[in-house]
């Protein structure tokens, strides 16, 4: 479904600015086969040196307004299908 939706948007001509892109031009992004390929995704994480236990602290550090709330997922998810 998620993928159907990317398609979608690359169909009509949406995309992100430079200046999105360059936000993120210093990630990396992996495969899933990579991530299985490392035996899982605690094996891939611990191997790129994080610690899975950090992230429900992580996640608690974060503002609340970080968040999307459930209105903001069910207007985003109308939306999207509205503009099938």
């Amino acid at each position: 479904m998620f993928i159907e939706r990317i398609e979608a948007m690359e169909k009509k001509g949406i995309g992100t600015s430079k200046e999105e892109q360059d936000r993120f031009s210093d990630l990396k992004s992996y495969s899933v086969d990579e991530i299985l390929a490392a035996g899982g995704t605690t094996a891939f994480a611990e191997k790129l040196g994080k610690n899975p236990e950090n992230i429900e602290n992580r996640l608690k550090r974060l503002p609340k307004d970080a968040f999307l709330t459930d209105e903001d997922v069910s207007n985003a998810l109308r939306m999207l299908d509205e503009s099938k």
